[in-house]
C-alpha cells in the first residue's frame, strides 16, 4: 500500500501538531509545516526571492514565495502529513496544482475549548517545564513541580493573544476548510476527545481513505 499524503487543518490549539507526529510515525511518512519548511529552505531562489528576504525584514512570506518552498519541501517524498499550509484560498488552490492528497482531514474543536487549552499553559522560569491548568496542573499552584521554581503565562498564551490567533485563523483558513468541504474532500473529526481517542479515530480515518 502507498504512503498516505495527508493534508491536516485546524485552528491553533486543535491538537495538529501532536496528531501529525503521530501519523508521520505510524505511516512512516515526512511532516511537512510551513515554518520547518521556511526555515530549511531560507536561502532557496524563487523569482519572488528567497524566504530570508522577508523573515530578517520581519515582514509576512508572501504566498507566492511560501507556495514555492511548500513545493520544494514535497518534491521527491512519496507520502507527507502537512501541517500548517495551506492558509488561504490562493495557497489551497495551488497545492492542488501541484499534488494529489487522499485525504483532508479537519480536527474540530469549539473556540470555548481551543481558548482554554492556549490561555492554560504555564512554564517554569528556572528549568522551563511545562504545565497545563486544565490538563497537567502542577501539584501546588504557581510552583514548578520538578524544580520549585514559579510558575508564568508567556504572552503568546494569554486570552487576548490566543482570541486574535484564533481571529486570523477563522478569517483566513475557514474558507479553505469550505473550499474542501464543497468539494467533499473533507473529514470532521472530534477533536476535543482525548488524544489517544482523537488518534484511533485518525488513523481509521486515514487506513480507509488511502
Amino acid at each position: 500500500m502507498s504512503e498516505p499524503k495527508i493534508l491536516l487543518v485546524g485552528a491553533p490549539g486543535a491538537g495538529k501538531g501532536t496528531q501529525s507526529e503521530n501519523v508521520a510515525e505510524a505511516f512512516d511518512v515526512d511532516h511537512v509545516t510551513t515554518g520547518d519548511a521556511l526555515r530549511a529552505n531560507k536561502d532557496v531562489e524563487t523569482p519572488y526571492g528567497t524566504p530570508r528576504e522577508y523573515m530578517d525584514a520581519g515582514e509576512l512570506v508572501p504566498d507566492e514565495v511560501v507556495n514555492e518552498i511548500v513545493k520544494e519541501a514535497l518534491t521527491g517524498i512519496d507520502g507527507f502529513v502537512l501541517d500548517g499550509y495551506p492558509r488561504n484560498l490562493s495557497q489551497a488552490e495551488y497545492l492542488g496544482e501541484i499534488t494529489s492528497l487522499d485525504a483532508v482531514i479537519y480536527l474540530d474543536v469549539s473556540e470555548e475549548e481551543l481558548l482554554t487549552r492556549l490561555t492554560g499553559r504555564r512554564v517554569c522560569a528556572d528549568c522551563g517545564a511545562n504545565f497545563h491548568l486544565t490538563y497537567a496542573p502542577p501539584e501546588e499552584d504557581g510552583v514548578c513541580d520538578d524544580c520549585g521554581g514559579s510558575l508564568y503565562q508567556r504572552e503568546d498564551d494569554t486570552e487576548d493573544v490566543a482570541k486574535e490567533r484564533i481571529r486570523v485563523y477563522r478569517e483566513n483558513t475557514e474558507p479553505v476548510i469550505q473550499f474542501y468541504d464543497d468539494r467533499g474532500d473533507l473529514v470532521r473529526i472530534d477533536g476535543e476527545r482525548a488524544p489517544e481517542a482523537v488518534w484511533e479515530d485518525l488513523r481509521e480515518t486515514i487506513d480507509r481513505e488511502r
